[in-house]
């Protein structure tokens, strides 16, 4: 049977399709877009005509390749952006017009366990795990073992963090102080609710833990393989976040592993990690290039 999975959030659009064997997933594409679908939302409660348009481009070039695939099932979530915009029925009725079907807006807890469910699948590190997965507006933790127990999703994100706090480029001492405090108090929030101490294991997802990863590599160009399952210390995230945040934009655009979409909210996105890893007293993570999308495909067996 051949699904496809399509992940819409804040920052990004993304769709998985794949053959599945039994419980085994094969991919057949990978493919994803920066839309900022959630650009201004945190400050103006909408979602912005312009993001919704740019969403929709993408979405006809995914439907194009879906039709041209054959698939057997599909599955569209939407996520931060979607369920905190006023107008999001806007949003749903460009998705039905585009692709036939609608997109569920799911909640943090349910983005959390899809995302859980897809990243620990074949994963070989020891159980209890902590899944956080960033996103462009929220963050969500998951714990678990074989599969997710508790979780909860809290609204800090790339996009949401650098539209509130991080102005300038580069971002002042002052404008990182206070999204530090900002992210600190929501990741407290999250660990007082779900036993991220506890765990053996911190699994990261997201492409601002993968960029992360692959600057820690010092990786020539974006490589999702040697990316997957690599292990990285707090001490070379942390290395990682204090460059980004003293580099510019056009400085960080000319990193080679770098999305151009990403590079304006990869501070951000480091800050969040480091800032996780610090007050779950994670010495190290790792970075998974399984995530929601694996999980929705799952959810399709």
């Amino acid at each position: 049977m051949r699904v496809a999975a399509i992940d819409c959030g804040t920052n990004s659009i993304r769709l998985l399709i794949a053959d599945v064997v039994g419980e085994t997933l094969t991919d057949v594409s990978r493919r994803m877009e920066i839309v900022r679908l959630g650009e201004g939302v945190d400050r103006t409660g909408r979602l912005a005509p312009e993001a919704i348009d740019r969403t929709r481009r993408a979405l006809l070039g995914y439907a194009a390749e879906i039709a041209e695939l054959g698939i057997s099932r599909i599955r569209m979530v939407a996520t931060s952006a979607s369920r905190d915009a006023s107008n999001a029925a806007d949003f749903r009725a460009m998705v039905r017009a585009v692709l036939g079907v609608d997109p569920e807006v799911i909640t943090g807890d349910e983005e959390a366990r899809l995302s859980f469910t897809g990243a620990v699948r074949g994963l070989a590190a020891d159980p209890p795990y902590l899944v956080v997965d960033i996103g462009g507006g929220s963050t969500e933790f998951v714990t678990g073992h074989s599969t997710s127990e508790q979780a909860i999703s809290v609204d800090i994100g790339c996009v949401r963090m650098t539209e509130r706090h991080l102005k300038s480029d580069p971002p002042t001492a002052a404008e990182i102080a206070a999204a530090e405090r900002d992210i600190t108090a929501a990741v407290d929030t999250a660990l007082a609710a779900v036993p991220g101490r506890a765990a053996k294991t911190l699994l990261g997802l997201a492409g601002s833990v993968t960029t992360v990863t692959a600057l820690a590599l010092e990786l020539p160009g974006y490589d999702a393989g040697r990316i997957h399952h690599t292990r990285v210390s707090y001490d070379a995230v942390a290395k990682v976040t204090a460059d980004l945040l003293a580099a510019t934009v056009a400085e960080r655009l000319a990193l080679p592993v770098m999305h151009p979409g990403r590079a304006d909210v990869i501070g951000a996105g480091a800050l969040i990690l480091r800032v996780v890893m610090e007050r779950s007293g994670q010495s190290a993570m790792i970075a998974s290039e399984h995530d929601i999308l694996d999980g929705i495909c799952y959810g399709l067996l």
